[in-house]
């Protein structure tokens, strides 16, 4: 056939050179539709044969190659390769596809590892097999069975950007009749075959030949003195008819008696025959016969019998006389062998033939372990240790490498990177020359991370490249060029105390390579005979027993049935044992756990591996065996509640958990005829663990830990059949098991449907889902539920597994969840979720996306931050709104607008670094992450209320609640409102309310709602309906704070979203609580869990208060009291009219001040940055030069819920900025300090100014007050609650969650930047601002009217000291500097300026202040006038004293800057005077209605005097306008905006004025605003009530200065 390529072709291909040359465009921006096939079908035999021509590196993954049946003529061409359905084989790296699914892991050479010029081919043998060829060789079949009729398949993947066809006809005579085997560097051992004899008398005779680069060379002969075998042969090239199982007799035979040779201490013993002799061999043969050997080479197979001589007359023969097999391994002996010097490290012992160093002393000293080989490195030679000892007292681990010195001449130095010349080593997963970093991450393996067991290898190849090998594994090239000649060293530092050299001639890798060579000639061979087995027993081969080899501290009793440790209680590993034969397909393998102690941790293993227990060195545990990159090799064992690989898990979550197995217990494991693997466990199927298991295989047991003794079962009659669809996973569940789901029905459980995506893989029942090849492929890993979910259901998944092999690269990101109204049988599976440009809704990072569109950016999590361990979860309400949930925690309204009337599926897709996720018990159509089993030990104990001491509800409540068991319980009888019911006495400080849920009624949306009050219930009148509002959300007589869903709110306003997990997702046994905490704030609980601060600055006399709404129908109260209901013990009201002076002092019982647990003693490190002095016990820390290196950390960790507190003692006002403080999660001790905080990018949560960083990234702004304007005196607070959320405070007052998952532990950190220059941790001696002082007033000095919600109120003639901390805010100094611009007289201002208050946004938050509070009698709202100065005025005398003054309103009165002068001469708003609003005079009865205010006897005595002489005058009043918000009063048309230079900066700002006032209650009207403004100007004034008129003299006091500068 022509050896073209067919037109048609990928997207991005472009042809030439008579359509030979495929060269993929654009080949740094795509990596894929690369496509190409062969014009025309294959012919058998032909190998199609392409040259790589050029590659990139931008990405991963290389060229891939194969064959279809699909005819390119009418081919709709996919992405790659792997996508080609419809009966396509294709080689992907070292793996092969069949129709994109996985069928043989490893095979051949790793095609993504070939360079520019390698050849690569593709061949269907006359037999049908798949063979692959690379550079001319054969890696034999890929597959079998394929049809006549296919197109070679070449994918331009990844790095490969063009080939060319080179060939397209049968292979020569010589690779026709050869079959070789590659190995790393091109090398090849090649045995000739033997002439044809006797096979009863047969005796091999080989030849060794090093064939690089397609040549044969002569290998020098070696001494033949040693008589261990250097290399076992790779390839076999029979010459002589021999059949498959003599060629098997002959090497089994010979490798066994070579091991028993071995093991008996028996000298050159020869595997092949030969009684004669010749000069230059000294070997006896012990198995010979008459014939004796003849040596023969490549190109003559004449011997003479008897004589044992070579012939010497060609050039190939072999050196060595004598002697067939025998000659041939000795041969490759060499005295020489490889081992550690004798001279060493000063701490090394050397043991085991020099073969094992240890180092002395290893808890005392952690170096002075270096040793070298005792000769230099052959090219090619592999120098491998394996780790036999840690110890985990230091930090560093083994380091590994060459060197150019002479261990004779060395002078060794403590650790080997100490060298500064000639030296290469791997330290960590860096490389070091000459003691300096080369390579920072080398590969992805860590030395450090190594455990006992593991291998670690070098080779120093013939080009000069230094290779290293983790386990076997290859990383790569270390460094290209490396002397002729060099050492092997090892250096055994810090927790490396004793490794051993390994050689070639291990069992197992000999056992491997024999595997390897009779695999190669047949599938059948390689299986043992009963004729070579080496027990006696003759039912053996019927009957499973165990293997009489066994663990060195395992012992085989009861005719082979039973295995033990018999000394279990010193021992906990070396039990492993085999079955004595092979296991046949759905044949179970079964055993009863006889014996356990409980002195060890971990238990029996299980499994099947394809190594012969004849052969098999025997590890000490069977998860230490990792077979090398021989095809379909290996062991997989199911230990605890994972399955492993060769050592490598490859399952997390899988079936019931072994190590909790008793004695009687029973395991097993069984293969499927399809090459699944299934474990059973008490006879219940676990579901399919691992599949492509090979067909012959052993059953393993390994009895660790404490598992003692194991019986093998022959009875298998009770053993449940394996369900044909091993998708649906066991019908029958484990009691115990983790799949089992208590009083659920299977059938409407929520699993993974069996339609997914081609890389996808369902397990554990349906449960988990898995990516396969996560490696190599990063997409094609769709999954869907198996069912629709029902409105208000959550779908939630934990990620198990993530590999870092994609990050950083175009393909990174983790996963993506979303839903789709598509069927799974309707759905065709695309490579990403993105490409479902229909009916499907997802969040991928922060983008929410509509069919493949982005709907909105930016949505509350980031699925990309996401690490293993995290759930998400998806949930679509009956509104037809989708919401994510991230760690139980609602995130919001993701998008809206999901259709009701259709059914909408889960739809993960495992993209990128998320490999492995599984369905959560979470999952279902109720909220089981709230389910009373989730019992913490913070939950509060649930028992019967106890007269007397029990909560009870108040009498009064919603219309449609009725009260049972005395107060205990309350049930809705109709409806799904009116159902408010109360606490029956107020909450003491830090007393929990907590009610559990009895019933709820699906029918209705909503939920309970809950919160505290300060609307007191025996006020409210009898008749129930005239009093409460339907719902608590429309409850607005008092201040409210309540929790809706997961929202939070205050007077039905919201105040903040996503609090945490969602009330609308109770049930029946879950129990909720409220508490109001000394801070004033107020905290929900559920199910004893606290979800933090939902509300600060809470009232102290408030009740609980809860909404049986919606779904909630009834509840009943668990909860206590925490003080006995006496009266002579209750704290005194804040309205009582004597002094407390103790109360301050005294602790409620049930206060965080009576933890059993102290508090940890704080105090910093001596390691801190360069600019920092400590002092006072380390305690003070001041920053003594520069504006920087001031990093400070504390010498011990946060213990969750514990405050961490510091005061500002210094400001330096030369400097701009100010310190910021935070947390990070390493330990300091060697913490190599920044200038900055900002500049700490690993593991660091940091508050600066009113943001939040997370290594160096904002991911908050507007958070708390501006740090940069805190004053002197200032207290500072940390703390990480039991949610492992950051709380910023601020004088005590929580600023809420800054931050969340912060780890354990965590250690606080201070940054002393610019104006910041001494803090002092706060500790019991030292008094925090707002505290107890002499200038404190007693709390019976204050009328109740000072006292709204529990807040001083800051009125100018009663300000706490705390109430301005912000003694050095620029905006208030600025608003200062436009005060002295108007040369206002001082005497119209308070003298003491700490009544002078400013509201900008840092100081409200720094004062905790909130929005709206109540003065006067009747008491009514007003808004602080935020983004407003207020300068204290000074206040008459006899107002001051007053305190029927302290019963007035509080208001706002905008004018100009012309006006206040003469405002401020009267001391009162004025006709005339008042700027814009006392220009507009009006009649006895306005146009709105206004009448002239009743008379009132709060009026001043001069009213009286004054109506006579006012009587005959104008009938025109002038009337003044006020509003209780600066919103409506601050606006440009009342308070004009003047333009000034600011004296300071030189810049122009733009001001307005205005005044805060007191208004005299009754001498006011209330009516709507003027404006003709149509959206509310305030959210908590109606338009219809923000507006007040008064029009009495001596009606509004005068009290502040409000000055707003822009």
């Amino acid at each position: 056939m022509a050896a073209e390529l067919h037109p048609r072709s990928g997207k991005l291909i472009g042809l030439s050179n008579s359509n030979r040359t495929a060269q993929r465009n654009q080949p740094v921006q795509e990596f894929n539709h690369g496509l190409v096939l062969s014009r025309e079908p294959l012919r058998d035999r032909d190998v199609f044969t392409v040259r790589i021509d050029k590659k990139v590196n931008s990405w991963s993954g290389s060229v891939e190659i194969g064959v279809t049946a699909l005819d390119p003529a009418c081919l709709d061409f996919p992405s790659s390769a792997t996508g080609l359905k419809g009966g396509s084989w294709i080689v992907s790296g070292c793996s092969v596809l069949r129709d994109g699914r996985s069928v043989l892991e490893e095979y051949g050479r790793d095609l993504d590892q070939l360079a520019e010029g390698d050849r690569v081919g593709i061949q269907r043998s006359a037999r049908g097999e798949l063979h692959l060829w690379v550079n001319g060789h054969d890696c034999g079949a890929a597959a079998s069975g394929l049809p006549t009729r296919l197109w070679a398949v070449v994918d331009l993947y990844g790095k490969c950007t063009q080939v060319t066809v080179v060939s397209c006809e049968p292979p020569s005579s010589m690779e026709r009749d050869t079959e070789r085997e590659t190995v790393e560097g091109h090398e090849e051992v090649v045995v000739c075959g033997v002439s044809e004899g006797d096979t009863e008398d047969l005796t091999s005779v080989v030849n060794l030949a090093a064939v690089t680069n397609g040549t044969t060379e002569e290998v020098p002969e070696l001494p033949p003195t040693h008589n261990r075998p250097d290399k076992f042969p790779n390839n076999i090239e029979p010459e002589t008819a021999l059949t498959e199982h003599q060629l098997f007799d002959v090497f089994n035979n010979a490798i066994v008696s070579l091991y028993r040779s071995e093991d008996e201490g028996g000298g050159g013993r020869d595997l092949g025959g030969g009684t004669g002799t010749d000069s230059g061999t000294g070997v006896r043969g012990d198995r010979g016969s008459s014939s004796g050997g003849g040596a023969v080479n490549s190109n003559s197979s004449n011997s003479d019998s008897g004589a044992g001589t070579g012939n010497t007359g060609s050039t190939n023969n072999s050196p060595a006389g004598g002697a067939g097999l025998g000659a041939v391994t000795s041969g490759m002996m060499t005295n020489d062998a490889l081992l550690f010097h004798e001279k060493c490290g000063t701490l090394i012992k050397l043991s085991n033939n020099n073969k094992t160093a240890e180092r002395r002393r290893p808890l005392d000293e952690f170096n002075n372990g270096v040793v070298m080989t005792n000769r230099p490195l052959r090219h090619n030679e592999m120098f491998e240790i394996r780790i036999d000892k840690l110890v985990d007292k230091w930090s560093g681990s083994i380091e590994i490498g060459v060197t150019t010195h002479n261990p004779n001449n060395l002078d060794y130095p403590a650790t080997m990177t100490n060298l500064r010349s000639g030296t290469i080593m791997m330290s960590g997963c860096g490389i070091l020359t000459n003691g300096k970093g080369t390579r920072r991450e080398y590969c992805e393996f860590s030395l450090d991370e190594l455990q006992e067991g593991d291998h670690i290898g070098l080779m120093h190849k013939a080009s000069g490249a230094l290779h290293f090998y983790i386990n076997g594994i290859d990383q790569g090239v270390a460094a290209a060029q490396t002397p002729p000649m060099v050492y092997g060293v090892v250096d055994l530092y810090g927790m490396a105390v004793k490794v051993t050299i390994v050689h070639n001639h291990n069992h197992s890798d000999r056992l491997r390579r024999n595997n390897a060579i009779m695999r190669a000639l047949s599938p059948d061979v390689g299986r043992p005979r009963p004729a070579l087995s080496l027990t006696s027993d003759p039912d053996a081969t019927d009957r499973l027993l165990f293997h009489t080899n066994c663990g060195q501290k395992a012992a085989i009793i009861s005719e082979g049935r039973t295995a033990l440790r018999p000394h279990a209680t010193d021992d906990f590993n070396h039990g492993v044992v085999l079955s004595g034969r092979p296991l046949r397909s759905n044949e179970v393998f079964q055993v009863r756990i006889d014996k356990m102690v409980d002195k060890w941790a971990g238990s029996i293993e299980i499994g099947v591996t394809t190594h012969n227990p004849a052969y098999l060195q025997l590890p000490s545990t069977m998860t230490n065996l990792r077979s090398g990159n021989t095809n379909q090799s290996g062991t997989w064992m199911m230990t605890g509640n994972g399955v492993m690989h060769n050592g490598t898990t490859i399952l997390d979550e899988y079936g019931h958990n072994l190590d909790r197995l008793k004695a009687g217990d029973t395991v097993g494991v069984v293969r499927k005829e399809d090459g699944s693997l299934h474990f059973f466990v008490n006879g219940v199927a676990q579901g399919p663990a691992a599949w492509n298991i090979p067909p012959s295989v052993y059953a393993v047991v390994d009895l660790y830990g404490q598992a003692a003794q194991a019986t093998i079962m022959d009875d298998m009659a009770d053993l449940p059949p394996l369900p044909e669809d091993s998708s649906e996973g066991p019908t029958v569940m484990s009691p115990g098991s983790p799949c089992s789901v208590a009083g659920g029905n299977s059938a409407n459980d929520l699993r993974f449907h069996q339609l997914h995506g081609t890389n996808a893989v369902i397990t554990n029942g349906g449960r988990t889902a898995l990516r396969q090849n996560c490696r190599s492929e990063f997409n094609d890993a769709i999954v869907i539920s198996n069912r629709c979910l029902r409105d208000g259901e959550l779908f939630e998944i934990v990620i198990q597994k993530m590999v870092d092999r994609w990050s950083g690269s175009i393909e990174a990101g983790k996963i993506m969840a979303g839903v789709t109204s598509i069927r799974p049988e309707e759905l065709e599976f695309p490579n990403t979720m993105t490409d479902i440009d229909y009916d499907t809704w997802m969040l991928s990072g922060t983008a929410i996306m509509q069919d493949g569109n982005t709907m909105r950016n930016n949505y509350g999590c980031d699925l990309d931050s996401l690490t293993t361990g995290s759930r998400i979860g998806m949930m679509r309400s009956a509104t037809g709104d989708l919401h994510y949930y991230i760690n139980g925690v609602d995130q919001g309204v993701a998008c809206t607008g999901l259709p009701p009337d259709k059914e909408v599926y889960a739809v993960i897709d495992l993209y990128g670094q998320c490999v492995q996720v599984s369905i959560t018990s979470s999952s279902g159509p109720l909220d089981n992450s709230l389910c009373t089993s989730n019992i913490t030990e913070k939950s509060f104990p649930i028992h019967s209320p106890v007269a007397g001491v029990a909560h009870r509800l108040h009498s009064k409540h919603g219309k449609n609640v009725v009260l049972l068991g005395e107060g205990c319980q309350a049930v809705r009888v109709g409806g799904y409102a009116h159902g408010i019911v109360f606490s029956a006495k107020e909450l003491k400080t830090d007393e929990l309310f907590e009610v559990k849920i009895d019933e709820i009624d699906n029918q209705w949306s909503g939920s309970l709602h809950m919160g505290l009050t300060s609307l007191a219930p025996p006020e409210l009148p009898s008749c129930p309906m005239s009093g409460l509002s339907p719902s608590l959300t429309q409850l607005r007589a008092k201040v409210t704070w309540l929790l809706a869903g997961s929202e939070v709110r205050r007077n039905g306003v919201l105040q903040r979203q996503n609090y945490g997990a969602s009330l609308d997702r109770l049930t029946v046994g879950n129990r909720v609580g409220v508490k109001r905490c000394s801070d004033d704030t107020m905290h929900v609980l559920i199910d004893g869990e606290d979800m933090g601060t939902a509300a600060t600055a809470v009232a102290k006399n408030v009740y609980a208060v809860l909404d049986l709404y919606g779904r909630v129908t009834a509840v009943s109260i668990v909860s206590s009291s925490v003080l006995e209901d006496a009266e002579s013990i209750k704290a005194p009201s804040l309205s009582s009219d004597s002094c407390s002076d103790g109360e301050e002092d005294s602790t409620p019982v049930g206060s965080t001040k009576l933890a059993l647990v102290p508090n940890t003693v704080m105090a910093f490190l001596e390691n801190h940055g360069k600019n920092i002095q400590l002092s006072n016990q380390n305690l003070t820390a001041a920053r003594v030069s520069s504006y920087n290196q001031g990093l400070l950390v504390t010498a011990q960790p946060l213990p969750r819920q514990q405050l961490f507190q510091f005061q500002i003692d210094r400001l330096n006002p030369s400097w701009t900025s100010s310190l910021s403080l935070g947390v990070i999660g390493h330990s300091p001790d060697r913490l190599n300090f920044p200038s900055t905080a900002c500049c700490l990018k690993r593991s660091a949560w940091l508050l600066q100014r009113d943001s939040v960083f997370h290594n160096s990234l904002k991911i908050c702004e507007n958070y708390g007050p501006n740090l940069d304007t805190c004053p002197e005196g200032t207290v500072l607070g940390l703390l990480v609650d039991g949610n492992s959320c950051l709380h910023l405070h601020v004088n005590g007052m929580d600023q809420g969650v800054a931050a969340q998952d912060i780890p354990t532990p965590c250690y606080p950190l201070i940054d002393l930047y610019g104006q910041c220059e001494q803090v002092t941790i706060v500790t019991d001696n030292v008094p925090t601002v707002g505290g107890e002082s002499g200038e404190a007033r007693c709390q019976g000095d204050m009328e109740k009217a000072d006292m709204v919600d529990g807040i001083k109120e800051s009125v100018c003639w009663t300000p706490p000291p705390e109430v301005n901390p912000n003694k050095t805010c620029e905006y208030q100094a600025l608003c200062s500097r436009f005060k002295d611009l108007l040369t206002l007289p001082d005497g119209y201002f308070n003298e003491d300026a700490k009544y002078n208050l400013c509201y900008c946004e840092s100081c409200h938050k720094l004062r905790g202040d909130e929005a709206y509070y109540k003065r006067g009698e009747p008491p009514r709202d007003y808004a602080l006038p935020f983004g407003w100065c207020r300068f204290a005025l000074r206040i008459k005398p006899h107002c001051e004293v007053s305190s029927a003054f302290k019963k007035w309103h509080i208001a706002y009165h905008g004018t100009s800057v012309g006006a206040l002068r003469r405002t401020l001469d009267h001391a009162q708003l004025l006709s005339g005077t008042s700027s814009i609003f006392s220009v507009s005079p009006a009649k006895m009865e306005g146009p709105n209605g206004y009448s002239e205010p009743e008379e009132n006897s709060n009026s001043l005595p001069d009213r009286e005097r004054d109506r006579d002489r006012d009587r005959d005058r104008d009938k025109e009043v002038p009337r003044v306008q006020l509003s209780p918000t600066m919103r409506y009063s601050g606006l440009e048309m009342f308070a004009p905006k003047v333009q000034f230079r600011d004296p300071r900066s030189h810049c122009c700002h733009q001001a307005q004025v205005g005044f805060q006032v007191c208004v005299r209650p009754g001498s006011y009207k209330v009516g709507p605003q003027n404006l003709g403004a149509s959206e509310p100007l305030d959210p908590r004034f109606s338009n219809t009530e923000i507006e007040w008129i008064t029009k009495e003299q001596g009606g509004t006091l005068l009290y502040g200065l409000l000055i707003r500068v822009e």
